[in-house]
């Protein structure tokens, strides 16, 4: 309960600020969309483990995520490109199993979706048996340097905004 006070007075403020009015029935309709929101948003603003640095760690911590997939896409991006102009050679392609490890439903998702943004990575399938993720990569030639990449992406940067 106390979680949810905060955020919802915080919500009803800013609702209070826009519409420029901090009359009773602003406030009451503010705090009844602020409720609404933070119904629907429960998972990701009010997680069931505290994230890192709070309630909107999450929030805090997405910052820093989109700014590491942007990296990887450029980097991917200019990779492929060397291999496409023929300026590097292209390596042994080839699918590599990346344990999921920790990662939640949607840390899955989210580890697959962010590997195939980048060039040269596109997910193949999600093997839960085994427990890990078929990633066709264009460069192949050390799987353990993939994998260990992968993970280094999920604890700096994923895991406290999907876990």
């Amino acid at each position: 309960m106390g979680r949810i006070v905060l955020p919802l007075l915080l919500l009803t403020l800013v609702y209070a600020l826009v519409v420029g009015s901090f009359s009773p029935a602003d406030l009451a309709l503010g705090a009844a969309l602020s409720g609404v929101l933070l119904f629907v948003l429960r998972p990701f603003v009010l997680p069931g483990e505290a994230a890192p640095g709070g309630p909107f760690g999450r929030v805090v911590g997405f910052f820093p995520f989109a700014a590491a997939v942007a990296r990887d896409v450029a980097v991917g991006t200019w990779e492929v490109a060397l291999i496409t102009l023929h300026v590097r050679p292209l390596g042994r392609s080839g699918i590599v199993a990346i344990p999921v490890g920790e990662r939640s439903e949607t840390g899955v998702a989210v580890s697959a979706l962010v590997a195939t943004l980048s060039p040269g990575e596109v997910l193949v399938d999600v093997d839960r048996e085994r427990g890990v993720m078929l990633v066709h990569v264009i460069d192949a030639a050390d799987p353990e340097e993939i994998r260990r990449r992968h993970e280094d992406f999920y604890r700096r940067y994923q895991r406290r905004v999907f876990p």
